[in-house]
């Protein structure tokens, strides 16, 4: 195929062709210039060629006889002389006019001399052009013929050309293909030596594996025919084996029989244990009241991780009832030797670190239960800061850790806080209500708020949580700062009877000392709250103080001034102390050596409870009229 460049110089020959060739004009047009060959013609004759010169114009004569006058045709004449004006007269002077005369005379002669060779130089010089034209035109004639040869020249050279590059493109395109075919067997060729070098080495392989297989074979052959004698060997075994397993499954059978028996019986004393365990607890809950004694529990906390201190030496010996504590501390003595401290507490029951939410909870259920019968009852916390109180009464986010039902009513640096109202700490007053005929406690200005499912109380719970005063201390990263006191009022009505109970459950804040708490007062904010909250469980431990010199003085006895309203927490919990109540305090330790002392402090303040006589609790029920 012809390229691009080449197709526009054909197409630029063939517009020059088919333009129309200027030629020169001619004839009467021109007659002042010479004919002169054209340009265009390449083929016409060069100068010196057989084509005549072009002739000389001819001139008229100069009538004014200057000595440069000469004829066209004649040779030079000597110059005549001046023309000079002659006049005749009729005078005597014959000689001098016939001279004049013949002068005259020669000059006519010359002139028509003149004008004959004039006239035969003007035909000469017509036939002369005659020639030339006819010459002319057969030189036009010879020149268009010439051009329709070049024209056709250049036409067969042009299509040859077209052909000389159809052909080279079709020479570059078949050695192109040709390549390609020679590049595509070379490949092929080397593809088909791979493959058969491939298959080469696959035959290799196929004969060694070959090689080894009938060597396998044979092997195997040899080891057919040991397996045979062993099979038959096997065989008269395992039917030995077959009668062994019948013999074992029977026996399994037996011994299964004997296991389901067992376990039922077993079952059978577990109830009875659970049942006894039941009915022991009825019996000490009834024994509890009869006493009218403040009942205690001991719980300890686990060690945290967050805990660096050293664990305090702690003993639980009663294993079946888990009713102790023992305690140990070695110190040196003035005198240099080591003195070892046991430390001996026992209550209604002790939690050792790895008791459950749920356990603790499996034992105060009885004594929750008594608010549904139309009793008062009153659970509370007591113990240093950092000991589990919190965690005890309300518990974890999950439904394992979940605790006691925590707190409606808040108290705060000996100000009642309404948790559950409007958004107005310390500024609405709240006090303190007691009916001496139903026994009944009230605080005025508060939220009540009716539940019907335990996701009510978790939600209350948790909007009260959030607005409970809460610090960091020293010993406690995250301390309570307040007693929190949640009241549940339960009403029943069982034929002609209604009953009214009430589930008072306390969470205190922590005891602690002002000199480990915050660093000898260092924290002013910290200090005053540190105070007031020492002085309510001061006025709690007065109040249980006059608890026990009552009941030690005996029933008959004049009973002898219990100052409830010396805090507002005792005040609050006048008739879950009075003996209106089931009470139960919970007292939760620290396992760490560096609150052994707290934990001492707490324990002999518990055993102290545990002692006081408060009376039976009586039942609020008033028959319906």
């Amino acid at each position: 195929m012809p390229t691009l460049k080449r197709k526009a110089e054909l197409e630029e020959e063939d517009e020059a062709l088919d333009q129309p060739r200027k030629l020169p004009a001619f004839g009467a047009s021109r007659p002042n210039r010479t004919l002169q060959p054209s340009r265009t013609a390449p083929n016409l004759a060069k100068a010196g060629s057989s084509v005549p010169k072009p002739l000389t114009k001819p001139r008229a004569p100069n009538l004014t006889r200057s000595g440069m006058t000469r004829g066209t045709s004649a040779p030079p004449t000597s110059r005549p002389p001046p023309a000079r004006t002659t006049t005749r007269s009729v005078s005597g002077r014959g000689p001098a006019s016939s001279v004049e005369d013949r002068r005259f005379n020669q000059l006519q002669t010359q002139l028509s001399s003149i004008e004959s060779a004039r006239a035969a130089d003007a035909a000469r010089l017509a036939q002369d052009m005659e020639a030339e034209r006819a010459k002319v035109a057969e030189l036009q004639e010879n020149h268009a013929a010439l051009s329709r040869e070049l024209a056709a020249a250049r036409n067969h050279e042009l299509n040859q050309r077209r052909e000389l590059v159809h052909a080279s493109d079709e020479i570059e395109g078949l050695k192109k293909k040709h390549a390609r075919e020679v590049m595509d067997l070379e490949m092929d060729m080397k593809q088909r030596e791979r493959q058969n070098r491939e298959l080469t080495e696959d035959l290799r392989l196929c004969r060694g594996d070959l090689d080894r297989e009938r060597e396998t074979v044979s092997a195997l052959k040899s080891t057919l025919a040991l397996q045979s004698t062993a099979h038959l060997t096997l065989t008269t075994q395992n039917k030995l084996l077959e009668a062994q397993v019948e013999a074992h499954a029977k026996m399994v059978a037996e011994l299964t029989l004997k296991l389901e028996e067992a376990e039922r019986v077993a079952e059978e004393r577990r109830i009875e244990v659970r049942e006894g365990e039941i009915v022991r607890r009825k019996l000490h809950n009834m024994v509890q009241e009869l006493k009218g004694n403040i009942r205690v529990f001991c719980r300890v906390r686990p060690v945290l991780p967050s805990d660096s201190d050293e664990e305090a030496n702690m003993a639980f010996p009663d294993k079946r009832e888990h009713k102790e504590i023992v305690l140990s501390s070695s110190s040196e003595s003035a005198m240099g030797q080591e003195r070892k401290e046991v430390y001996n507490f026992g209550f209604d029951k002790v939690f050792e670190p790895s008791a459950s939410q749920a356990e603790v909870f499996e034992e105060i259920s009885q004594l929750a239960q008594s608010c549904t019968d139309g009793y008062n009852v009153c659970i509370f916390a007591y113990g240093q800061t950092g000991s589990g109180k919190s965690f005890t009464m309300e518990g974890g986010p999950t439904e394992e850790t979940a605790g006691m039902i925590p707190r409606a009513v808040d108290q705060y640096n000996e100000t009642i806080n309404d948790l559950l109202g409007a958004h107005d700490f310390d500024k609405k007053k709240h006090e303190i209500k007691h009916d001496p005929k139903t026994g009944a406690t009230r605080v005025t200005d508060i939220n009540v708020v009716p539940l019907h499912s335990a996701s009510q109380v978790r939600s209350l719970l948790g909007v009260a949580q959030k607005r409970r005063s809460v610090a960091a201390t020293m010993m406690n990263e995250r301390s309570s700062r307040s007693h929190s006191v949640f009241t549940l009022r339960i009403r029943g009505v069982c034929g002609a009877e209604q009953c009214e109970g009430s589930l008072n459950l306390v969470d205190l804040a922590g005891s602690e000392r002002l000199n480990v708490s915050f660093a000898n007062g260092a924290e002013k904010e910290r200090v005053r709250e540190t105070q007031a909250i020492n002085k309510s469980l001061s006025a709690l431990g007065d109040v249980i103080a006059a608890l026990g010199e009552k009941g030690a003085a005996g029933v008959g006895a004049e009973g002898k001034h219990i100052p409830y309203r010396n805090s507002k927490l005792t005040y609050l919990l006048q008739n879950s102390l009075s003996g209106n109540s089931k009470t139960l305090m919970f007292l939760n330790l620290s396992p760490l050596a560096a609150h052994l002392n707290e934990s001492l402090t707490s324990l002999r303040f518990a055993t102290k409870v545990n002692n006081t006589t408060i009376g039976t609790a009586k039942k609020q029920a008033r028959s319906s009229s």
